[in-house]
């Protein structure tokens, strides 16, 4: 089962910090729900200011899925549920810039992501996002039913301790 799209956008923000080492940092600072855009919106250069650059990339689909039901639940859980933004470094025109690339509101993704090396970062979801979220959780999470633990079998221990015994003795076969 899957939800209908929402066209959402993202907007990748360069700010300066105070290091030697890393003259810069990128970051998500927002995910905006466009019902215009389209999958072909070129990114565009919103503010471009040593201080303050800022990119906006359209085009992403928010599509809700039944088998990420409980990384939609671990995001709600939190309490304060939120975007997931994978985002590489790339050149438009000229200029380093961070690309988003994939937009989730799995935790289970963005942790495969993430095992996989890539950059994520959150932004927080709006209300409407996270109320349609909580009600997708409700409708489709089904928490696998605790199982009893098998308890550790000790038999086979005497065998164990006559291979120890041959061992020493040098008479193992």
């Amino acid at each position: 089962m899957e939800t209908d799209s929402l066209n959402i956008a993202v907007v990748m923000h360069r700010k300066p910090l105070a290091s030697r080492w890393q003259p810069y940092q990128w970051q998500p600072l927002e995910v905006l729900l466009e019902p215009g855009l389209t999958g072909g919106a070129a990114p565009r250069c919103l503010r471009d200011d040593p201080a303050d650059l800022r990119w906006l990339f359209g085009g992403f689909e928010l599509r809700l899925y039944s088998d990420e039901a409980e990384g939609y639940f671990l995001n709600v859980d939190t309490g304060a549920p939120c975007w997931f933004v994978m985002w590489r470094l790339d050149e438009i025109d000229g200029v380093e810039v961070a690309v988003p690339r994939t937009v989730t509101l799995s935790y289970n993704e963005a942790a495969r992501l993430m095992d996989g090396g890539e950059q994520v970062d959150t932004v927080p979801a709006p209300a409407l996002i996270a109320e349609r979220l909580r009600e997708f959780v409700q409708a489709y999470y089904r928490p696998e039913p605790k199982r009893k633990r098998r308890k550790p079998s000790f038999e086979g221990g005497a065998g164990v301790a006559e291979m120890a015994r041959a061992e020493r003795t040098g008479h193992g076969g």
